[in-house]
């Protein structure tokens, strides 16, 4: 079994292309489904952010479910399978287990190092273990990236290496409008992107925030945790002729704030300057509304331009280096489990031998004293494991060795083990989950 990651971001698609696979929580979902149910997949599960759709898979086969993982984004992008195909990724095994770790650290960021990326990918191994398509390999797979993720910022400050999407954003508009400092500052969304511009406008020192969202009881719990203010989606009109700032993250299927809509609600106020920032995927705000007099207006295309050279300095040296040290000592923890079921059942299949021969000998004699029986019994049970031992230790430390022999299964051939012995034993790989010792 191995993991496979079938993939489209915006390190290899336009932002306009992004916005046909991206997913609401039911098309993510929907999409989970869909990929456990692929012939050859065991496990899936899917990290859906506003700029990258990732389905993770545990696979039995590699081709077959290539096939079917890409076919599932061609679906959804709308798209031929030409057209998609160029800008869609693949990670196997070994790869997939760096990229994930990668990911989780923020390296594939648009915002090299921003935090959010790690609540995602918390939410993707959520979203499988509820929909019962995560099992240990995925389960286990996910927990440590979510460690190598902490571990990166932790002993490095790679979250300063760029800002976050939204500090980048409100980095872009700070020219025409000033500071966001004593600004009235509209929020549209509720989700976790909101979240996070609300908290940034209120740490920055916005005068007013205003949350805007479909459902008023989504907008209120937001508003209250920042004493910002809870507006219905029918005072968005309003709410854009009165604001300095702008910003919208919804993710709705369709155009949100069209140009007309925002001329008629700034009709009053001529061009005076109002900054749009616009974070969703698909967008929520018509492109030609940056037409507009006084209206600057930053998506995420812009945002991806201006981010693009954010890597750089000995932060991210740093967290290579860790993610290689952690991607090394994963994968040997993984060779050396896999050969576990080998050695339980060779193991087995000696105390099942000892046990025979000893039912042998006492049908023999019958009157051999207890205590002679014992010390019988565990002389041979001696020899066995004696025999045993070194076999045992040296096929786990050739399973950390690459290349193409499988020494596990040269061991089971040798001893003539039986398979489903083998495939009947079955423990975790790596480590314990999360907060267990």
């Amino acid at each position: 079994m191995s993991v496979l990651v079938v993939g489209i971001s915006h390190n290899s698609a336009p932002v306009s292309l992004l916005e046909r696979v991206a997913l609401d929580d039911d098309g993510v979902q929907k999409l989970i489904a869909d990929a456990s149910s692929c012939e050859h997949v065991t496990e899936a599960t899917v990290i859906s952010t506003c700029n990258r759709v990732e389905i993770y898979t545990e696979v039995d086969r590699f081709h077959g479910s290539v096939e079917s993982l890409s076919r599932l984004l061609v679906e959804r992008a709308g798209e031929t399978t030409e057209a998609l195909l160029p800008h869609l990724y693949v990670h196997y095994d070994d790869g997939a287990i760096s990229h994930l770790f990668q990911v989780a650290a923020g390296l594939d960021s648009m915002a090299v190092g921003e935090g959010q990326i790690l609540g995602q990918t918390r939410e993707a191994l959520r979203r499988g273990q509820e929909l019962g398509t995560i099992g240990p390999a995925l389960n286990t797979l996910f927990q440590q990236a979510l460690r190598v993720g902490k571990r990166t910022r932790a002993e490095t400050a790679i979250d300063q290496v760029a800002p976050t999407l939204v500090t980048a954003a409100l980095g872009q508009v700070d020219g025409p409008t000033g500071s966001v400092r004593d600004k009235d500052v509209v929020i549209v969304g509720a989700g976790a992107m909101a979240g996070l511009a609300t908290a940034t406008v209120t740490r920055m020192g916005a005068r007013r925030v205003s949350v805007v969202n479909r459902s008023l009881g989504r907008a209120q719990r937001l508003a209250a945790q920042y004493d910002a203010h809870a507006v219905p989606m029918a005072g968005l009109s309003e709410q854009v002729g009165s604001a300095d700032v702008l910003i919208t993250c919804t993710g709705s299927a369709g155009t949100l704030i069209g140009r007309d809509l925002l001329a008629r609600a700034r009709a009053e106020v001529g061009d005076r300057p109002l900054a749009i920032i616009d974070l969703a995927l698909p967008h929520d705000v018509d492109p030609a509304a940056g037409e507009l007099p006084g209206v600057t207006l930053v998506g995420l295309a812009q945002l991806a331009e201006a981010l693009h050279d954010g890597e750089s300095g000995v932060e991210v040296l740093e967290v290579r280096r860790i993610l290689g040290e952690e991607v090394t000592a994963f994968l040997a923890a993984r060779r050396q489990a896999s050969v576990t079921p080998t050695v339980v059942a060779l193991r087995s299949m000696a105390t099942s031998v000892v046990d025979a021969e000893m039912t042998r000998l006492e049908s023999r004699l019958p009157d051999l004293p207890d205590d002679v029986r014992e010390e019988v019994r565990q002389a041979v049970r001696r020899v066995a494991d004696k025999l045993l031992h070194e076999p045992t230790v040296r096929v786990k430390e050739l399973a950390n060795e690459q290349g193409a022999v499988s020494y596990a299964a040269a061991l089971a051939e040798l001893f003539a083990l039986d398979p489903e012995a083998v495939d009947a034993v079955t423990r975790p790989i790596g480590v314990p989950e999360e907060g267990q010792p």
